[in-house]
């Protein structure tokens, strides 16, 4: 009995979590630049450059030219981000299990970003 109800608190926890990180703030809660992005869950590998979001974390992504366009996919159950430290630099929101694109900056640099919903997660965008 004692496992079933600690199963069923241990399930009702992450239940919660999943919805309360799906359901923060939204891009337009965030006062800075955003990207316009489409998501979708399409199955075809895109070409090009891509971040992966997968298991609460980034890829590693090897360096761009400036205004390249970069697929990110998020593999991920619940949405995730990839925002800029720079602010205003750019704030790509993506759904769970859903896709977009970023354009790189247009000036060379190291970019550091990071999920607005998960602050652990972080990546650097190298433009060259």
């Amino acid at each position: 009995m004692y496992r079933l109800a600690a199963l069923a608190v241990s399930l009702f926890l992450l239940a919660g979590t999943t919805v309360a990180c799906g359901q923060a703030n939204s891009p337009s809660d965030h006062g800075r630049h955003s990207e316009t992005v489409t998501t979708s869950p399409g199955t075809a590998m895109p070409t090009g450059p891509v971040i992966a979001i997968e298991g609460m974390g980034f890829s590693a992504l090897g360096p761009v030219a400036p205004g390249t366009e970069i697929t990110i996919v998020n593999k991920d159950e619940v949405e995730h981000s990839v925002t800029s430290r720079t602010k205003g630099t750019f704030d790509v929101h993506v759904d769970g299990k859903g896709r977009a694109t970023l354009t790189a900056p247009r000036e060379p640099g190291e970019y550091p970003f990071y999920c607005l919903y998960h602050p652990a997660m972080l990546g650097t965008l190298t433009v060259k």
